[in-house]
């Protein structure tokens, strides 16, 4: 009987510091810059340690990918019970840094299908979770009977605030700032300041 490979606790600080080590890797080069050997350097420590703590580099980058989206869906159900949860959920969007992160491993999930399996349940739970948000804040406005979906709302903030910050991040700016006005503005109009 094979024995089992023992690994690393998740709880451990330096569980964490891999994982630290391997986003910052990702952020400033590129998922394909995501090697055992390069967060071993990033994270200071020896490569043993990172196998130790993820056998494969699929067990470090899908790790990786939850905790990311953990921390979405936390911000997000956060954002959802504040009182303008439309423009809590704009400004989240609108994150630059994990606008980027979640481009990386979009490109990460063309050559990974665990990845992209992920992607696809996390945002599938994101959706749903701000559609049922926004199908209240709705419900009080003149959009409850409108052709307006709460999930299609959903989906052009969430897509109209990731396409500025990606064009923002290649150095394109024509027509932001009026498409920020038009998002702002409507977003006003529905959710007024308290």
């Amino acid at each position: 009987m094979k024995e089992k490979r023992r690994i690393g606790a998740a709880q451990s600080a330096t569980h964490v510091t891999i994982l630290d080590a391997a986003q910052t890797l990702m952020l400033e080069q590129g998922y394909a810059a995501v090697s055992a050997r390069r967060v071993a350097v990033q994270a200071q420590i020896k490569p043993a340690l990172v196998q130790y703590y993820f056998p494969t580099m699929d067990t470090l980058l899908l790790t990786l990918y939850r905790r990311a989206a953990d921390l979405s869906i936390d911000n997000q159900v956060a954002a959802l019970s504040s009182p303008q949860p439309l423009h809590r959920l704009w400004a989240l969007s609108s994150d630059a840094r994990q606008a980027a992160l979640a481009v990386e491993f979009m490109a990460l999930a063309n050559h990974r299908k665990s990845i992209r399996n992920e992607i696809a349940r996390y945002s599938e739970r994101a959706r749903l979770l701000q559609a049922e948000a926004l199908a209240t804040i709705f419900a009080d406005t003149r959009y409850a009977s409108s052709a307006f979906s709460a999930v299609g709302i959903s989906l052009l903030l969430a897509g109209a605030a990731r396409g500025l910050v990606m064009e923002e991040g290649l150095g394109i700016s024509i027509g932001h700032k009026e498409a920020r006005a038009i998002v702002e503005a409507w977003l006003s109009e529905v959710e007024p300041a308290p």
